[in-house]
């Protein structure tokens, strides 16, 4: 009788298991349908609270994380003048980024997107933060690459951030075209992990490369 209970158990907890596992999927593959749409930061702001929702859900899932700080990073970047607004945005950003390193310490994409996170803040007065977040970006973008060396988003986002230090510093950034062109030719070879992994920055590359001609 005691087997039976047990069988009977593990059975109801495989198959809970499993309809978790597909609501998670489902909700996942939905919000990320939607980054098509989004053109503003109401947009983003929207998409990046429903990423922040299947976070809430679950807590063990590092993307959900990774998506919601994505988002509020990006709102940084398209606010056009307000400092104390795109800080709000990365200090949003920020609590996501700390809790998707502590679930998934081995993953290279955290670390392109802490990267890309303190560009984010050097950005918002680059006479002040420069020196601070261009080492911790530096960083954070190295460990992504140890991690992952073909990681296209991590190679991305050190062009670029190699491209603006250049620039900060009365450089010719065009020295990294052919980079830029390389990265984007060989883009398409990387495979991601899963469907739900990241997968953007081919579009961002090719404007770099556009900008080079």
């Amino acid at each position: 009788m005691k087997t039976i209970l047990l069988t009977i158990a593990v059975i109801f907890a495989t198959l809970n298991g499993m309809s978790q596992s597909k609501e998670y999927y489902t909700a996942m593959g939905e919000a990320l349908g939607q980054y098509a749409n989004c053109k503003s930061i109401a947009d983003f702001q929207a998409l990046g609270n429903k990423f922040g929702l299947i976070a809430e859900a679950e807590k063990t899932q590092w993307l959900p994380y990774y998506y919601h700080a994505h988002c509020y990073i990006i709102m940084s970047f398209m606010e056009p003048t307000d400092g104390s607004k795109k800080d709000s945005f990365i200090d949003v950003a920020e609590k996501s980024v700390d809790k998707m390193i502590e679930l998934a310490p081995g993953e290279s994409e955290a670390y392109a997107l802490q990267s890309m996170m303190y560009s984010a803040r050097l950005v918002v007065n680059p006479m002040e933060r420069g020196q601070e977040y261009s080492i911790l970006s530096a960083q954070a973008v190295g460990k992504a690459l140890g991690l992952d060396a073909g990681n296209p988003r991590a190679r991305f986002i050190k062009l670029s951030n190699d491209m603006g230090s250049a620039q900060f510093f009365g450089k010719d950034p065009k020295e990294f075209c052919p980079q830029a062109s390389e990265l984007l030719a060989n883009w398409d070879n990387y495979k991601v992990k899963s469907p739900l992994y990241p997968s953007w920055g081919k579009e961002q590359v090719l404007q770099i490369v556009n900008g080079c001609k």
